[in-house]
């Protein structure tokens, strides 16, 4: 079988087209948390503890340098933790919107599940041996 072919075959497997499925669903669903967590929650968060935006919190380890002669101007050193918080906050909640998702699957599949399956025909020999015990009835 030639290179191509083979990959080819790899290529067209269920498990690989589904997974790249799954990673473009994922893709646009990570979008849509994101735009969540951004434009609704963090908001409603910032209004409870005061109007403070969680991307701006930072401490200053080093002060900004301004420009003099000769001299160019040295950036602040800063440790953006608000920028950390916004993130943990960021996979709080698509860790939990997940966790939904999986759970209204499972419940979904669970239900399929639960559905009595119809008992399975007689055997030849239990259909023999009820004819005679017809029989023997019977007589």
């Amino acid at each position: 079988m030639g290179f191509l072919q083979e990959f080819k075959a790899f290529a067209m497997k269920g498990n690989v087209v589904d997974m790249a499925v799954g990673v473009i669903i994922g893709g646009a669903f990570g979008k849509i948390v994101s735009s969540l967590v951004a434009d609704v929650f963090m908001p409603l968060i910032g209004l409870v503890v005061g109007g403070v935006n969680f991307t701006d919190l930072k401490v200053t380890l080093k002060e900004a340098v301004p420009a003099s002669e000769g001299v160019e101007e040295a950036a602040a050193v800063t440790l953006n933790y608000g920028q950390f918080l916004q993130n943990v906050f960021d996979f709080l909640i698509v860790a939990f919107c997940i966790f939904l998702f999986i759970k209204l699957i499972s419940s979904l599949n669970k239900k399929k599940e639960e559905a009595p399956a119809a008992p399975p025909a007689p055997s030849a020999e239990e259909k023999l041996l009820t004819e005679i015990r017809d029989l023997l009835k019977n007589k």
